[in-house]
């Protein structure tokens, strides 16, 4: 039974952590003296917090309650999310972080993605920094959702409260230190909330396996009940397949790990960051598909009950560990959703401050200002994705999916062809981008249902986006200058 058990240890444990993140948060407060130290941490982080910085940020609380969740329903198959997805991130890595940080700082000071894309080609008529500064602020308003609507069901199976206060408790405590602290902020909780996160994921599959006699023991209990979920291939097509690793594609287009990239102290710290972001990502996403797959083994034999399954390792934690222990390993949920929104949130300040405001508006305005309209900004996106959250029955997993196939397809296609190919015209990133995100919303809402084709959006999405940039490319010149800082940047690598 999926029992609701308020423990004094477990509301210490969170509210310690709680503390914690928002002293963090304060301590950086009076270190952001300027737009560039609050948005990118003054492109001074070790390849360490960088690392972990951008898993963290990446990975959210799907890591946690959606991917184990999703695994627990479908099995083995929905694993090629994952594989899809560390193929996607270590391309990123390899050949997309350091193109990006030569051309964002070498090239032109670049503080955010929408500087990178106007800078880059040329457009002094800003069209190509509203349109990023759309998408970003419409995608990334449901991907905060995401994090709110995770962290809701965490307060709520923890604390046994309702889902509209546990909504609102956790959005209070991501708003709050993003709000204070900066990028600093975000990235050094990012560091420890990625540590926290990696530890729980490994420690509560090695307990359900002791629990449940071994693999063995495991994997015959599932063969009774549910032998298609240790296949990987059995009943599934490839559609699904395809619609799983397409997830990698992703990576090219999501700002808030791309910004990771921008912040990175030097070239020469992104090999170790890699090795060390990769790393901590495999064993993550290990962990966490194995906890789902024994959780399938675990209910059964223990004659549980299961409403949410994204809820598997919230039920875990709280059966298996003392409540001390328990409170830890909740408060690792807590910190993927507090690592990813906060992250997002400062992103799309970002965007309503520097790519609205300044540079369309009032392009004289103080640091001064723009630092306080980052932080409304933080406040806006917030509000409305607050509003978005308030649906208790929203997935995770979900809400997640579809942000992330707008970004990959809009900003990952741009991303990619900037980076790799000269003759990319400022007429193709822009048509290219707004075609990315409109078959992805097209697709997810009419287009799979008329075609009867199920496929993933980003894969149509990011099909169409690329196609689109290199006609219009080719079709329209280059502009003057473009040319010859690409160049640059080539001898810079």
């Amino acid at each position: 039974m999926e029992v609701v058990q308020i423990n004094i240890p477990i509301i210490i444990m969170f509210i310690v952590y709680a503390i914690l993140m928002l002293y963090i948060g304060f301590c950086f407060y009076r270190q952001n003296k300027n737009t560039e130290d609050y948005f990118l941490g003054g492109r001074s982080l070790g390849p360490v917090i960088s690392a972990l910085s951008a898993g963290a940020s990446d990975m959210s609380g799907w890591l946690l309650m959606g991917l184990p969740g999703a695994l627990y329903v479908s099995g083995f198959i929905d694993s090629y999310i994952a594989i899809g997805l560390t193929i996607g991130a270590s391309l990123n890595w390899l050949f997309v972080a350091k193109r990006l940080r030569i051309y964002t700082s070498v090239i032109a000071n670049s503080l955010t993605i929408p500087d990178y894309f106007e800078t880059r080609f040329d457009d002094d008529k800003h069209i190509l920094r509203i349109v990023c500064a759309v998408v970003i602020l419409i995608f990334f308003t449901f991907y905060v959702s995401s994090g709110l609507v995770g962290g809701a069901k965490l307060f709520e199976s923890t604390f046994g409260i309702a889902y509209e206060y546990a909504l609102s408790t956790g959005t209070l405590i991501i708003v709050a230190y993003t709000f204070l602290g900066g990028y600093k902020a975000v990235c050094w909780t990012d560091m420890i909330q990625g540590l926290l996160m990696m530890s729980a994921l490994v420690i509560v599959p090695i307990v359900m396996l002791y629990h449940l006699g071994g693999f063995n023991e495991a994997f015959n209990i599932i063969r009774e009940i549910k032998p298609n979920a240790l296949s990987m291939g059995e009943g599934v097509g490839l559609l699904s397949i395809i619609s799983a690793l397409a997830w990698g594609l992703g990576y090219f287009g999501q700002p808030h790990i791309l910004v990771r990239f921008m912040s990175i102290r030097s070239t020469k710290d992104i090999p170790i960051a890699t090795f060390i972001g990769i790393g901590w990502m495999i064993l993550c996403l290990i962990s966490a598909c194995l906890m789902g797959v024994l959780g399938i083994a675990y209910v059964y034999k223990f004659n549980l009950t299961l409403q949410d399954p994204e809820k598997i390792f919230i039920v875990m934690s709280q059966l298996l560990f003392n409540p001390w222990i328990t409170g830890i390993l909740l408060s690792a949920i807590l910190a993927a959703i507090m690592s990813t929104a906060s992250s997002q949130l400062l992103v799309s300040s970002s965007t309503i401050a520097e790519d609205f405001y300044k540079k369309i508006f009032k392009t004289d305005a103080s640091n001064e200002i723009v630092l306080k309209l980052g932080k409304i900004g933080v406040l806006i996106v917030a509000i409305i994705a607050f509003l978005i959250s308030t649906d208790k029955n929203s997935s995770v997993l979900s809400i997640v999916s579809y942000a992330w196939a707008g970004f990959g397809a809009s900003f990952g296609s741009v991303m990619f062809f900037s980076l790799f190919w000269s003759r990319m015209t400022r007429v193709g990133a822009i048509l290219g981008m707004i075609s990315g995100a409109l078959v992805v919303v097209l697709w997810k809402n009419y287009l799979a249902t008329l075609f009867n084709f199920p496929i993933y959006e980003i894969v149509p999405g990011f099909l169409v986006a690329s196609l689109v940039i290199v006609i219009a490319s080719l079709l329209t010149s280059v502009r003057p200058g473009t040319k010859a800082a690409y160049e640059r940047m080539l001898k810079e690598l």
